[in-house]
Order: structure tokens, then sequence, then C-alpha cells
């Protein structure tokens, strides 16, 4: 007896076009870019796409084309909450029972929205989807494919822990799917280390799609001419309330090279172009959105996708310049002076954030700040002390421990002074410290802070920062304080800010030094260029 062939399987760009006809849609090309990649796609992807592009929806139609190929297909879909993760479950519930392709496959009464079957399926252990929030136990499941759509947000990568516990679920799916299954990330970043980036450097299939493909910002447009690599479609200054979309031919022309505005706008500035869906995202609406941006990370990383915190980065550690020199002690004259590169080095403060090592306490910071003639200050040690505070031997000598660690770099560096801070832990540090630190001509002195973490932080951070007036050493910058500096937040109080801490004492140590002589700057002044000997005190007795 002769059995009628199987008709072929349609595409799942015709499978979403007969849904879109269905539904009424219209179709943008971003839609069916993101449809023929996901088809094609590798067994680890990444589609990174703005708000509002609806890949929430076009996951659902895809999860449905899914069974319609294969009934037998495992899908464990997790989002960052279950109640959000039940959702896409509903919806690819929805487009199964009325999508003419599938209304058979969905039988009443086949478990739940969290997890059910399809007509044809193999496994009864496993449910065909299966959908959890990336925080919840999915320990004994089975899939084909794991999604993850949009796991990450602001409620679970505030912290370095909570990102890393974010990190620590995702793992669990290398174990949950069976041997040639695939992962699929959707979403969009919400932090400067962002999962996708993590994932893309695995070697990941990667589509993104952002509102506007080409983007050129002017930081502060303080001139009326600027050069733009591209020809501007929509022009935005400021971000926030203030936000507008500018006029051409009232607030701007444009020219050959860029863009000429008829008076500077004194504020930021983002130049787009060749949007990726005019039709639903035009100027007003997304003038609209931009207004109730808060701060242009958040508009960067939901709309143009680079990965950035959507908070304001309170100390952003790309205004600190770099240097890569040690300094070096000069004698002369009978005289000695420290140089760091061709620069004077006047003054030097290092600040003991002390630490004993105990479960959640913070690193034991050492940090040292050194400052020139002009006042700006050069961050050159951000060290974390391991081990003891002290080491004895039998005759109760100190040999070795933190603070032996401390005596090194003052006997490097010749410094002149040790700020211990006597909170917490420091309290009895200062007598042991100044034992260790015996014969090296350097002080020890106490400092007990009061003034409130967060606020002792920012108000000695900000200000070198703003003004650019805050450099620092190379190995600084590649330790833990970048992080500590992106991660920061005033409003979190237990948060990775043991470096921080340590080198705000310092700068709050380092006295403020006048780079200029003071005085009426319409004054004639005559040099006297003859040489002299000096000024001397001299006692007689008459």
């Amino acid at each position: 007896m002769s059995t009628e062939p199987e008709a072929p399987k349609v595409s799942l760009l015709v499978f979403f076009l007969i849904w879109s006809k269905r539904m009424r849609w219209t179709v943008p090309d971003v839609h069916v870019q993101a449809l023929i990649w996901l088809e094609n796609k590798g067994s680890l992807a990444v589609l990174r796409c703005f708000r509002g592009f609806g890949k929430s929806t076009l996951l659902a139609i895809y999860n449905a084309w899914r069974y319609y190929k294969d009934p037998t297909f495992r899908i464990l879909h997790q989002s960052e909450s279950d109640p959000t993760a039940y959702k896409t479950s509903r919806d690819t519930q929805n487009v199964i029972r009325n999508h003419p392709l599938t209304r058979h496959l969905l039988p009443p009464n086949q478990g739940t929205v969290e997890q059910w079957w399809v007509e044809g399926a193999a496994d009864f252990r496993n449910a065909s989807m299966f959908a959890k929030g990336i925080l919840s136990n999915v320990t004994s499941a089975r899939a084909d494919e794991c999604q993850n759509d949009d796991v990450e947000v602001p409620r679970n990568i505030q912290t370095p822990e909570a990102r890393e516990k974010l990190r620590y679920r995702l793992d669990e799916q290398t174990h949950i799917l069976v041997p040639g299954g695939s992962k699929l990330y959707i979403g969009t970043p919400h932090t400067h280390d962002s999962l996708y980036d993590e994932v893309e450097a695995m070697g990941a299939d990667c589509l993104t799609i952002r509102m506007y493909r080409d983007e050129h910002r002017i930081e502060a447009a303080t001139q009326t001419a600027y050069s733009v690599p591209f020809r501007p479609e929509v022009v935005f200054s400021g971000i926030g309330k203030h936000a507008r979309v500018l006029v051409e031919g009232v607030d701007y022309s444009l020219t050959k090279t860029g863009i000429a505005f008829f008076e500077p706008p004194g504020c930021l500035i983002d130049c787009y172009a060749r949007p990726a869906w005019p039709g639903r995202f035009d100027r007003d609406e997304l003038e609209k959105r931009r207004r109730e941006t808060r701060t242009i990370n958040a508009w960067d990383s939901q709309y143009q996708l680079h990965s950035k915190p959507v908070t304001e980065v309170r100390l952003d550690p790309a205004k600190i310049i770099p240097y890569d020199v040690q300094p070096v002690l000069r004698r002369a004259n009978n005289a000695c002076s420290m140089w760091l590169g061709e620069t004077q080095i006047v003054g030097a403060v290092a600040y003991w954030d002390c630490s004993l090592g105990k479960l959640k306490s913070d690193a034991s910071a050492l940090s040292l700040v050194l400052t020139d003639q002009r006042g700006q200050l050069y961050w050159h040690i951000a060290k974390g002390l391991e081990g003891e505070l002290a080491e004895f031997d039998h005759k109760d000598r100190i040999i070795g421990g933190q603070v032996i660690q401390v005596r090194e770099v003052v006997l490097a560096l010749s410094i002149p002074c040790v700020v211990v801070e006597t909170n917490g832990p420091g309290g009895f540090v200062p007598n042991i410290l100044r034992q260790a630190l015996k014969g090296t001509g350097c002080a020890v002195r106490e400092e007990h802070s009061t003034v409130n973490k967060q606020k002792r932080i920012l108000d000695a951070l900000e200000p070198p920062l703003s003004s650019r007036f805050l450099w620092a050493h190379v190995d600084v910058l590649r330790g833990p304080l970048w992080d500590q500096m992106r991660d920061f937040n005033p409003a979190i109080t237990h948060q990775p800010d043991d470096y921080l801490d340590s080198g705000a004492g310092a700068i709050s140590q380092t006295p403020v030094r006048i780079g200029k002589i003071v005085g009426k700057p319409t004054e004639d002044r005559r040099d006297d260029w003859r040489p002299d000997a000096g000024v001397h005190e001299v006692q007689v007795d008459y």
C-alpha cells in the first residue's frame, strides 16, 4: 500500500508572512532580516535589537514554527522572571492554536502555561515548552534549545555579585541541553560588561539591529561647524526633558563635510541616519522617547545597543589620563627631588584602608597619590594587601604580613607619611605599623572618618575627574579599580568600593596647590636678571 509523501515544510519567513496576513500586519524589512537570521543561526546565537522591535512577538512565532517543523522539539524558555516567561509561552500557544499550519498541534487540556506538550511530542517527562524565570530552578529539565529572552535587566545586574549569579544560572543550561542542542540570547544590553558581549566573544552567531545604522556624537557642541562622516537625517540635542529634534533650516544646515549650526548649541548633539523602522518610529515618536529617557547611557544601550549601564555613571574611569612611567629620585647639590618622567613631584600621600580579610569584608587597599606643582593628581598605586596584619618571630619582631608590604612601598618610593583609616579594624593598626616602619623615617597618621562613605568617594573623585586633573598608572587602571568606578552607585550601601575608598582618602588628604601667581593682571613687571646669593637670616648681638 503506497503512502502519500509528506508536503515540504515552509520556511520561517513564509510561516511568519501567513500569520502577519491573518493579523493584518505590515512587515518591515528588519523583521524579514531577523527571521531569515533566526532560521539559519548557529548553535550559539545572540540577537540584539532595540526596544520596541517586537522581539518577543517574533520569538513566539519562531517557537510555533519549530513545533510545526518537528513536534518532538523541546524548548526551555527563560526570561528575567516567571511571569515574563509565561507571556511568551502563552503567546506561542496562541499562534499554534490560530495559525493555519499548526492549529492541530495543541490538544485541549495539555499542561499549563508553564509547561505544555504539542501533538506528536515524544518526551512526556520534559515538556515541549518549559517557561521559567532565569533565577528559578530548572535543574532536572532537558531541552533541544535554551532561549534567554531579556534575561539581563537592571534588577539582576545592579552589582557584580548579581551579574555573577545570573551567569551561574545561565551555566546550568549547558547541562540541560541535549547533545547538538542550541542556545539563543535575545535582548538589549543594560551594563558595561553585558553578557551579550561575553557570549559574542565566545564565537556566537550575532545579529545586531540598532535604531539607526549610522551615528555620530558631538559631546559638547561649542562651535558652529562640525564634520560628520555621513549625511545626517535626524539630529537630536540633549537628553531627558530638554531633548529635542533640531530642524534643518531653523537650527542647522548641512554642508559638504557635515553640519553647521546657526548658533552653537553648547550641549550634546547626536546625528543619525538610516533608521531601522521609519514607518513605526518617526521623529516625533523618537523625540518623545528621548525626552522620557533620563540618561544618555540608557538611550545608547536601549536604542543603539551599546553596552552601557542604563543609570548615569557618576565616576567614569575613561576620564582618567593614563601614564606608564615610574617615579625617579634625583639627588643634586645636597638636595633630593622626585620626578615622574619630566614632571617634578612635590607631594605624596599613602592611604591605607585596612581590612583583616574576613568574609564579606573589603580588600585591604593601599593607595598612593602623587601631586605636582600644578596640583595635578597621579594615582600611582592601588594595591590590595594580603595575609595577616603582621607576622612575628619568637622574639616578637615583625617579620611579615601586611605591615611589611606597606614598609616595602615606603622604602621603594621614600614615602614620608602613611595615613591609616582607623574605622573598624584599623583602630589598633597604627601602633603596629609604627613598629614596622621604625628606622624608615616615615610617619604614621591616623584618620577616623565620620562622613558617609558614598559621599566621601564622590566628593574626592568627581572634581578631579570632571576637570581632567586625575592621572593613573596603567597598572592601577588594569586592576579592580576600573570596574569599581564603572559600577559605583551612590544609592547602594554594600558594593565593591575598597580601592575607590582608599584612593578617595589619599586625594582628600592631598593639600590643594596654587598653580600660578595671583596678582594684578595689568601690573607692569620688571624681572631682575642679576644673580644673588639668596636670602639669609643673620643673628647679631650688639
